[in-house]
């Protein structure tokens, strides 16, 4: 009666295609990990950089380093008259629009705010109730980008008055009615901000976390590199792998 426990053994066969595949591409995962983790850790550093500065710098100091998106900022000012009404703007399938208002800090260029969305009214007529609220404020938030229009689009608009509706926000266009404008828009940091409405913004800054969620990722598909490299250099050994054999 034939032994059939052996016709099933596995054992080390060298095989040098796995071997140079594991070889080239295991190092490049492991590398991979942790040049995450490094960017994770300059990233932490970055954004604590940032938080110092935005409670101890001015604001025309700010802007004489540069401002760059994702930065915090924290400003003492007030809100003027001049706002617009950022069209299309949706949240949870409901139409609205991002409220932008002019901010006049006490030190160094006025900027403008994005104070969040605002539901719209059922006609196209009717434009949203805009309070401005009155007083020297301290608003804090993170710059971005002012909100241009695609390629080859118009972002010109008809409206008159304030609030006026537009689809885009060029910087230029945004400066033919305040001159001193700063280069970059700040988002409110959140709802209960002043002068806020909805503010639940997407991260335009990559954070530490993704980069850790990235790291981790890498190094999970070098240790399956790994796992898939031994279980196939063991292989059945016996008769049955002798006439695979030939």
């Amino acid at each position: 009666m034939p032994d059939t426990g052996s016709s099933t053994r596995r054992q080390w066969q060298f095989d040098w295609r796995i071997l140079l595949f594991a070889g080239v591409f295991l190092p490049l995962l492991v590398s991979l990990g942790i040049w995450q983790l490094e960017r994770a850790e300059e990233k932490e550093q970055q954004l604590l950089q940032w938080e110092q500065q935005a409670e101890t710098l001015s604001w025309p100091r700010q802007e004489a380093r540069g401002l760059s998106n994702g930065r915090p900022v924290t400003l003492l000012g007030r809100y003027s008259d001049l706002t617009w009404l950022l069209d299309n703007r949706t949240r949870d399938g409901v139409p609205g629009y991002e409220v932008l208002t002019v901010f006049y800090p006490d030190e160094g260029s006025a900027v403008v705010v994005n104070r969040g969305w605002i539901q719209a009214p059922r006609t196209r007529d009717r434009l949203p109730r805009i309070d401005v609220p009155d007083g020297v404020l301290e608003i804090r938030g993170r710059l971005a980008e002012f909100p241009e229009p695609p390629v080859l689009a118009d972002s010109e608009t008809l409206d008159s008055g304030w609030p006026r509706r537009v689809q885009a926000l060029p910087r230029a266009q945004a400066v033919a009615q305040e001159s001193t404008l700063a280069a970059k828009v700040i988002r409110l940091s959140d709802s209960e901000q002043p002068g806020a409405y909805r503010a639940d913004w997407e991260p335009d800054l990559m954070g530490p976390q993704t980069h850790y969620g990235y790291a981790f990722q890498w190094f999970s598909l070098a240790i399956a590199l790994v796992i898939l490299t031994v279980v196939a250099s063991y292989r059945k050994t016996g008769a049955n792998n002798d006439n695979d054999n030939g």
